[in-house]
């Protein structure tokens, strides 16, 4: 019997083949589909279930491919010819909360914003914030090693993740990690589980660190800058300072631009840049104040708001910035870290790259911790040959400044020719060495960060 009917027999009305549906399953955000149709989407809605499609997989060797909301940015949860997709957005339980000891327990479907909606009402958030909190999952921000805007004040998602529960290739269930603040025991699973992008399991529950709500006001201080290199120098100059904000957000130039013509506000000033920060807690008023000296020191032309719905309006002009990109065509979503003082020199880089290649690159940052998503627009659905090579010049250029390829998007299918260049062939190697522990068979997620048969 073929794997459908065996899905089928063991999981009835769980197992989808619609065919809208097998298409979907083909891509992410990222712009890029994978060749062929899956087979079937398994709609997981408990853990058993997720034991038996991988049982049935394992027996059949058959690929699987995890998926959430299909928010990714890297193509890791994209699906094609012969694989089955295991869909654990139905896992959306949340079975534990406790604010005695600051941790909640839930299962990998949950939308990250849902998930703090619910927590508020304890007076508790689980602190990491991407711009897709309102569409992406818990589960897919483990996956990928999420980070977001609160990042350089409150850590990425493996800093908030205490434990997790995880099925692996066989369908065993195994549970890492603890529920203790401190906890050494062994080697350190659940760091290694969190941003494997599916590829050593499937994470069906977690154990996330919580964080009570900041007490007091938050300040937002926004400045326009002539230039994106200024803005830059000016983030450089507030993190050299040692005033530490929640959020330390970049626009260059023709993102802000994009963004005004997406929500319809006044174009800004041809060339300006502008960076929109946040502080909180008890001394954000202060904070807020040392920031907008600093920011009009280094040229910035600022203003200080202290009114929170007006905070967030401000931010959201940030967090259009997908859509915005989606409006002029087809996107590549880059995204590369490197060490906060050689920002100014990444734009430099990003320059320097625009004028060799003939393009515009619209980039912003979390300037508060080094990481630029930089923004190839193309037409069509294929990515043109000069884009890769534009791109390839942008991976490498932040590699000699001391980064990497990925802050917090994942290697994926996008970016796993260049990781070898950034860890060395012996750590590529035993890379692959330990997922293959995981995985004997290599039916999980197969093709994703590791180039295929390399």
């Amino acid at each position: 019997m073929s794997v459908v009917p065996l899905l089928q027999q063991a999981l009835g009305a769980l197992v989808d083949t619609d065919e809208d549906a097998l298409e979907r399953a083909r891509s992410d955000r990222s712009g890029h589909a994978a060749a062929g149709r899956p087979l079937a989407i398994v709609h997981a809605e408990r853990v058993e279930h997720v034991q038996e499609t991988l049982r049935i997989a394992s027996a059949t060797r058959t690929p699987v491919v995890v998926r959430g909301a299909g928010t990714g940015l890297a193509g890791a949860a994209n699906a094609g010819e012969g694989e089955i997709v295991l869909s654990l957005r139905r896992m959306t339980a949340i079975h534990e909360v406790r604010p005695d000891d600051l941790l909640a327990v839930v299962e990998p479907g949950i939308l990250n914003a849902e998930l703090n909606a619910h927590l508020a009402s304890f007076g508790l958030w689980w602190a990491p914030d991407p711009a897709s909190r309102d569409i992406s999952t818990v589960g897919g921000n483990i996956a990928t090693g999420a980070g977001g805007l609160l990042c350089a004040k409150y850590g990425v998602v493996r800093d908030a993740v205490l434990g997790v529960d995880l099925v692996l290739a066989d369908g065993r269930l195994l549970h890492l990690g603890h529920r203790s603040v401190k906890g050494v025991t062994g080697l350190d699973l659940t760091a290694l589980v969190v941003g494997s992008e599916g590829i050593l399991g499937v994470v069906v529950g977690a154990t996330l660190k919580l964080r009570r709500l900041v007490p007091g006001e938050s300040c937002t201080v926004t400045a326009l800058f002539p230039g994106v290199r200024a803005a830059a120098a000016a983030s450089a100059a507030v993190t050299a300072a040692g005033v530490q904000p929640a959020i330390m957000e970049l626009m260059d130039a023709p993102s802000l631009a994009a963004v005004h013509a997406l929500l319809g506000l006044p174009a800004p000033t041809p060339g300006t840049a502008q960076l929109t920060i946040q502080t909180d807690g008890p001394a954000a008023a202060a904070e807020a104040d040392a920031i907008d000296a600093i920011l009009r020191a280094n040229d910035g032309v600022t203003e200080v708001s202290h009114d929170r719905a007006e905070g967030e309006r401000l931010l959201a002009i940030r967090r259009s910035m997908h859509a915005a990109m989606a409006s002029l065509g087809t996107t590549l979503i880059e995204d590369v870290s490197v060490p906060r003082s050689a920002m100014p020199a990444m734009f430099d880089e990003i320059a320097r790259i625009e004028r060799e290649y003939g393009l515009v690159i619209p980039t912003v940052a979390h300037a508060g911790d080094g990481n630029l998503h930089p923004n190839f627009v193309f037409e069509g659905p294929e990515t043109p040959a000069h884009v890769w090579a534009a791109a390839d010049e942008l991976f490498r250029a932040a590699i000699r400044l001391g980064g990497t390829l990925t802050g917090e998007h994942g290697i994926g299918v996008l970016k796993r020719r260049w990781l070898a260049e950034e860890l060395g062939d012996d750590q590529w190697r035993l890379q692959r060495d330990i997922a293959a522990v995981f995985d004997p068979l290599g039916i999980l997620n197969p093709g994703k960060v590791f180039v295929p048969d390399a």
